[in-house]
């Protein structure tokens, strides 16, 4: 009769130091006194070990959860999640000291287990009494009511998941059709089988090491280049990116050197865009603007324009529209210009001219001479026309620090003019005060240079300057090409879409 116990899912206490077991009847061995659990759960816990045994003398409390029907198929499968804590689903295997049916603490006696009965089909809700068994009929029928007739059980029942399951929770088999008909929604919400479920986590690491992702989009690019196709979503090459001011055609590739001297340069410069500027000496430089002056490009045109590059370069020195504007009356810069009685000074004065035509105050020195040249007398009514102030004695000249020193006080020719005392006094005064300064046109020498500039400006072709003239630029005075090239410079125009730029030393 031990066969009878196979197949029934059991609750079994050992004690505080056991603990409780739950799982499927798989053998009973009478002679030896001991019961066999298949897929066993450990307070809760699945086993690592597919079966375990249990001796009489461990077992203090065993509970029969379900037994199973003479229509149920399964053979030690599956603990089915059971719940211990429902009243009265313990049965008795022995009598007790009083003959009553209770909850035996030593459930397997030395006589052979009773012929429990099996379980019939659930909807019939009914359970046939074997005149053998030591268990009550007035508790097997509480157990059936309380198993089968519980609303709370069954509010559990219909609530459970199966991923939430406790081991120690039983879920009663469901009647019905199989195959699909009519099947129940319960089973199929939460019909799994809990060994389905991976008792180990997912190793996503090496997992990942196993896909050689380079290997992979090698093949598709071959394929790809074989069949002239391209799938979508598939790496390809990165597509070339260009920015606003670049050619997206394909052009002839670029020159750098479009500048040619006759003779070779002493120093060489280049543009942002790496084209060559080289310089030139001051002979052929005098040379280039004669030529220019025969062929109409005269003194006045010469100065106006080297005035507007040079107050457009100062204007932007000064701050440009961040500090020009008319919200910033009260940040009215000041500018100190430094001219000599020359060709050189005249070009800072018409510089002057245009700074005070853009609200800068100029300050303009200029040393009185009985004579002075006629370009430099009709720059000077010019000027007298703007806000700008005139003065000819370094005493006049402000004491505090200026927002920009012009320099336009040395010339490649009149050299006396350094030993004179009013040009000591404004070299002084220059170097004393803290303002940056930029140079117009400043000579070659570093030696002819009293006041040592931030920035220096060169008209047309630079001249090969010192580390004293500061940062040079280049400026267009509207010198055309065949004027370059009647003095013997192949020349092609570095400055782009501008009238100053800047050069670097090379």
């Amino acid at each position: 009769m031990a066969t009878d116990w196979l197949g029934s899912i059991v609750s079994i206490n050992c004690g505080e130091s056991l603990g409780v077991y739950q799982g499927r009847v798989s053998a009973v061995d009478q002679v030896s006194q001991t019961i066999s659990l298949t897929r066993p759960f450990h307070n809760g816990v699945k086993c690592l070990v597919p079966e375990v045994t249990f001796r009489a003398g461990d077992i203090t409390e065993l509970k029969i959860l379900e037994i199973p029907g003479p229509g149920d198929s399964r053979q030690c499968g599956d603990l089915q999640q059971t719940e211990t804590g429902i009243p009265g689903v313990g049965c008795q295997v022995g009598p007790s000291q009083n003959g009553t049916g209770k909850v035996l603490k030593k459930p397997i006696s030395s006589s052979a287990p009773q012929n429990i009965p099996r379980r019939t089909d659930m909807k019939n809700q009914d359970i046939i009494i074997s005149p053998q068994q030591q268990c009550s009929k007035s508790y097997m029928d509480r157990h059936v009511e309380t198993l089968t007739q519980s609303k709370g059980f069954r509010r559990r029942h219909n609530s459970w998941s199966s991923s939430s399951r406790h081991p120690n929770q039983v879920t009663p088999k469901k009647s019905g059709l199989k195959n699909g008909q009519m099947k129940s929604k319960d089973d199929e919400c939460f019909g799994d089988d809990i060994d389905e479920i991976p008792d180990t986590d997912f190793d996503f690491e090496g997992n990942l090491a196993l896909f050689d992702k380079a290997a992979v989009f090698e093949e598709i690019e071959t394929y790809e280049r074989r069949s002239g196709t391209r799938s979508r979503g598939t790496p390809s090459e990165k597509p070339a990116r260009y920015r606003h001011d670049e050619n997206i055609l394909e052009s002839e590739p670029i020159v750098y050197r479009r500048i040619v001297v006759p003779q070779n340069a002493n120093k060489e410069f280049c543009t942002d865009s790496g084209l060559v500027v080289p310089s030139v000496s001051y002979e052929l430089h005098k040379k280039l603007l004669s030529v220019a002056e025969k062929h109409g490009l005269t003194l006045e045109r010469r100065l106006e324009m080297t005035g507007v590059c040079a107050s457009q370069m100062a204007l932007s020195l000064l701050g440009g529209p961040n500090r020009l504007n008319p919200k910033n009356v009260h940040q009215r810069p000041t500018v100190a210009l430094l001219c000599g009685p020359h060709v050189k000074g005249a070009q800072g004065i018409s510089c002057g001219r245009h700074l005070s035509n853009h609200d800068v105050h100029v300050i303009l020195f200029l040393p009185n001479f009985v004579k002075m040249l006629e370009s430099i007398t009709n720059e000077l009514n010019l000027f007298s026309k703007t806000q700008g102030q005139q003065v000819s004695s370094v005493k006049d000249l402000p004491d505090t620090p200026v927002d920009l020193v012009i320099n336009c006080l040395d010339c490649h020719e009149n050299a006396f003019l350094r030993d004179q005392p009013w040009y000591k006094a404004v070299v002084d005064w220059a170097n004393q005060n803290r303002a940056p300064i930029l140079s117009i046109d400043p000579p070659i020498s570093e030696m002819e240079q009293g006041i040592d500039a931030k920035w220096s400006l060169a008209l047309g072709l630079p001249l090969p300057l010192g580390e004293r003239a500061g940062r040079v630029y280049l400026c267009d005075i509207g010198i055309p090409q065949k004027v370059f090239q009647e003095v013997g410079i192949n020349y092609h125009s570095p400055f782009g879409c501008k009238f100053v730029i800047p050069l670097h030393s090379t």
